[in-house]
């Protein structure tokens, strides 16, 4: 007679046996892609609570289980001042899926959400700052996010529309504030509706939009309301309907960028004009 599975082995057979061309394959190919894992790293897995950093936790499991890569990793949950109901359900979820989490508290809320002019850009802000200096005593060097390919096409969309630059979303960064740790994002080649599809295949449900301006939406599919990034979602959703690839195209756009077809580049140092070397490139 069969071993009945736990819920937590169903989702991780799922991972392996019904998603993985669509959840592993992709999570596999980033990490070796961008060199996110290497050898004696020791990383601080963030999980919000949402369905991105969930998966995300399940997906470092099983490569810390299989990988011949040496590495340690730590299950990472920042309380920024959630409601009782959230954290009950970020905690009862971690169970669930028998992901061993280490959750530490701060007080984030309450401070962006003080604040006279762009709270959410403060609470980023402060999210990612507690996050590395957590990570770091905790004696990590990389903190991982769960970002994921829409994620990564979206902020470049936006970016054009709404900032007046092209902008990406880079797979990992050095921290500008704490040194020696990075950031990263396994979970940079995998598409949004296919989370979803494993969410939903395993019966799960998880927090969504947890900030306190938007608490009536706790727990939902989709959240965003009026958002930027809600209005760019849904046009890439309509342009999908006559161009099935046009999520692919600008994820490998970003990879194949021809700098010398622009008539300006920002840099790190600054602002350069193609004037500059025009001349210089006469008869290419």
């Amino acid at each position: 007679m069969a071993r009945e599975l736990l819920p937590y082995q169903i989702a991780e057979r799922s991972i392996i046996k019904k998603y993985r061309k669509q959840l592993w394959n992709p999570f596999i190919a980033a990490v070796k892609r961008y060199a996110l894992v290497e050898p004696g790293d020791k990383i601080a897995v963030c999980i919000s609570g949402g369905k991105d950093s969930m998966l995300m936790a399940k997906l470092f499991q099983e490569l810390h289980r299989h990988s011949d890569v040496p590495f340690e990793v730590i299950y990472l949950v920042m309380d920024p001042g959630y409601n009782e109901m959230n954290r009950a359900k970020i905690e009862s979820n971690a169970k669930l899926l028998n992901i061993p989490i280490t959750i530490f508290e701060t007080d984030i809320f309450d401070v962006a959400n003080n604040a006279d002019e762009h709270p959410c850009y403060l609470c980023a802000r402060m999210r990612r700052g507690h996050l590395y200096r957590k990570a770091k005593d905790l004696g990590c060097n990389k903190i991982a996010l769960g970002h994921h390919l829409n994620d990564v096409i979206e902020t470049t969309v936006m970016a054009m529309f709404y900032s007046s630059q092209l902008q990406g979303m880079m797979p990992k960064l050095h921290s500008q504030n704490f040194e020696g740790m990075e950031l990263i994002r396994p979970m940079y080649c995998i598409r949004e509706d296919d989370i979803i599809a494993w969410r939903r295949y395993n019966e799960l449900s998880f927090i969504q939009c947890a900030c306190r301006f938007t608490e009536n939406c706790t727990i939902c599919d989709n959240g965003g309301g009026g958002s930027k990034r809600q209005e760019v979602k849904i046009l890439l959703r309509h342009l999908k309907q006559t161009n099935p690839d046009i999520e692919k195209s600008i994820f490998n756009a970003i990879h194949a960028v021809c700098t010398e077809t622009f008539p300006g580049i920002r840099k790190s140092d600054g602002d350069h004009s193609f004037l500059e070397d025009y001349e210089a490139r006469r008869g290419e």
